[in-house]
């Protein structure tokens, strides 16, 4: 039909997306199927039985609308036969009656059915959205810390997250796909019959309203794809604006404003071109329905002329107008359903792909994996390691070599940005080099399970997470399988001081922390990073990293935390970051970083009768106590 082509071709794929990348082509729209047979196989692997519930009730279900309807032509055929005959004067009524009371059962049947198809639809998706949640949540963990980093990688982080509770409708939509496709054929055979030019009417009636709902639903999602940076700017405009985290300085700056306005100009650009895309949808719409309403109508006057010339029964108008009406429902419904179900494959395609995204640092089975040496003999060896980050465009570390000896205690003293946190994280194989390496023992980290060389690392960052959990959780994280022993944790919580704190929480270690949740108990910036230190002391790592651990504290309470730190860090290697010399003094030896590059490395003593670049720094410091 070019009269067709030439009219698709004006509100198709001639324009480019919203978000800048061509339109989809019809084929292009077609190979995003190929996602559903993998979404089939995950739901069969959520429930079984479920699934088999479902599939059975749905074709019990398929095959009761034909039914229904020859059963109605009988009785309007018996009613016209009766009215003829001139009533029940031969006893006829009771097999009309009859007739009735089975149209009647099927009706309760059919409505039994629709409930239970829709009760197990409930039930499948919400453990299939469960089930979903978990395994992204599982995928996520096993992913590298850069990948994390990347505004890319969240993109698709977002949208395969939306997928896990918006994909549960897609089930039920290919679940009625199949079952309106069973119904369509036992009603076609009937329509084939009478007349096989019937279908072909239905089908010119109702695909230009496919077509012109594939077209839509497609750029619909290329406006939401296009626009994923864009909503996550909004969701994050919309907590910073209104959250208990934000609320101070939200205040203290004025900066309602601020993001009140940026919130209104991208959900306002938002608005404009979906506004532009549903009104041309509808105008759409409209004129593609009135199509498929006159082919019905045709079909509909021939019906019934030839009932008026005598050569059907009025009970099988009766059945021939309500199986056209009900195809033409179907049809539009599957064709209809299917531009959704090709729309939700495009959007699986954003959750398929989260999952093929692999982790770098990974255990290397094509090589020996070491096994973790218990305890530590030589130490860490920094081989003329670099790492620049992803993007980046200089390095974060460079040119470094040195060796954190078994059992030593090492500071790292720089200014902001030197590459002191980088460095622990490529200690704690949170990253790899970018060039050179980093030995344990004589041997490449590489060569290690990560997750067992994780297991023996204890790292407290400056930024620690503050957990909406328990006092007695948050303490735990340092060794979450430890959760239970309660001994444990109050010791952690003793030596670290966190015990002060929890002493004055109304459920102690059962008290919720944080305004998150009911009842839950916000603390000082002090008080959390006491909670931050008995993690530390739950981990008993081989390894301890402290990244500024007192830095929050106030002098009494720093005073008796490192009069624990030689206790903390007995036997074991430590790595301790700050900007307090009083604390860095400690140490064993001092390593000096400045952009990234190392400048010396020393004990206290040596370094300031080296007078170099950390005897200044240490005399820049103590000058502001004098």
């Amino acid at each position: 039909m070019p009269w067709f082509s030439d009219l698709f071709d004006k509100i198709s794929a001639k324009r480019p997306r919203p978000d800048g990348k061509p339109a989809l082509t019809v084929r292009e729209r077609f190979s995003a199927l190929k996602n559903i047979p993998a979404f089939l196989k995950l739901i069969w692997e959520t429930s079984p039985s479920l699934t088999l519930g479902n599939i059975g009730l749905r074709l019990l279900r398929a095959a009761l609308p034909v039914a229904m309807l020859y059963v109605a032509q009988l009785i309007i055929d018996s009613v016209v036969n009766l009215a003829r005959a001139g009533g029940n004067s031969d006893g006829s009524l009771g097999p009309l009656l009859s007739l009735v009371a089975l149209e009647f059962g099927l009706a309760i049947l059919s409505d039994t059915l629709g409930r239970g198809v829709a009760l197990l639809d409930s039930l499948l998706g919400d453990l299939f959205a469960n089930r979903s949640s978990v395994r992204l949540m599982e995928h996520a963990a096993e992913l590298d810390l850069d990948q994390f980093e990347d505004s890319a990688f969240y993109d698709k982080l977002e949208r395969a997250r939306r997928q896990t509770l918006s994909r549960t409708v897609l089930m039920a939509q290919v679940l009625s796909q199949a079952q309106d496709a069973i119904t369509m054929a036992f009603l076609a055979v009937g329509l084939v019959a009478f007349n096989p030019w019937l279908l072909l009417l239905l089908l010119v009636a109702v695909i230009p309203a496919f077509l012109g709902e594939s077209h839509f639903n497609e750029r619909s999602y290329s406006l939401v794809h296009g626009w994923t940076p864009e909503r996550r700017e909004l969701d994050y405009l919309r907590q910073t604006g209104a959250s208990d985290e934000t609320a101070k300085e939200v205040k203290i700056f004025g900066l309602s404003g601020f993001l009140i306005d940026r919130f209104k100009l991208l959900s306002d650009q938002f608005y404009q071109q979906n506004k532009a895309l549903v009104l041309r949808r509808a105008g759409w719409g409209a004129f593609f329905a009135a199509v498929g309403a006159a082919g019905y109508y045709a079909a509909y006057v021939y019906i019934i002329m030839r009932a008026v010339g005598g050569q059907i029964s009025i009970g099988q108008l009766t059945f021939l107008a309500g199986s056209f009406a009900r195809m033409r429902s179907l049809l539009e419904g599957i064709l209809s359903r299917f531009s959704s179900v090709a729309e939700g494959a495009l959007y699986l395609q954003d959750f398929f792909d989260f999952f093929r995204i692999q982790p770098r640092i990974i255990r290397d089975e094509a090589h020996v994996v070491r096994p973790f040496p218990r305890p530590i003999q030589v130490g860490f060896q920094f081989e003329n390691v670099g790492f620049k980050y992803r993007n980046a465009g200089k390095w974060a570390i460079r040119n470094l070599s040195f060796t954190l000896q078994a059992g030593e205690k090492l500071a790292l003293v720089g200014e902001n940005g030197a590459g002191k946190t980088t460095l622990v994280k490529l200690l704690a194989r949170l990253y790899d080099p970018t060039e050179g390496r980093i030995l344990l023992d004589g041997h490449d980290l590489r060569e290690y399970d990560p997750a067992e060389l994780r297991q023996e690392i204890g790292v407290i960052f400056q930024d620690f997470v503050r957990f909406q959990l328990s006092a007695g959780q948050n303490l735990a994280v340092g060794r979450i399988e430890e959760k239970e022993n309660q001994d444990r944790i109050q010791a952690a919580a003793a030596q670290s001081l966190a015990d002060t704190v929890v002493r004055k929480l109304p459920a102690g270690y059962d008290q919720m922390i944080g305004r998150r949740f009911a009842g839950g108990v916000d603390l000082s910036g002090g008080e959390w990073q006491k909670i931050a230190l008995g993690r530390a002391y739950m981990r008993d790592a081989q390894l301890l990293i402290l990244d500024e651990p007192t830095a929050a504290l106030d002098a009494r309470a720093e005073h008796e935390v490192f009069q624990r730190f030689a206790d903390l860090t007995k036997g074991k290697t430590a790595v301790l970051i700050s900007h307090r010399f009083s604390t860095v003094r400690m140490a064993d030896r001092i390593l000096v970083i400045e952009n990234g590059e190392f400048v010396e490395i020393g004990s206290h003593p040596e370094l300031l009768a080296r007078g170099g670049r950390y005897a200044e720094l240490f005399a820049l410091q103590a000058a502001g106590y004098r």
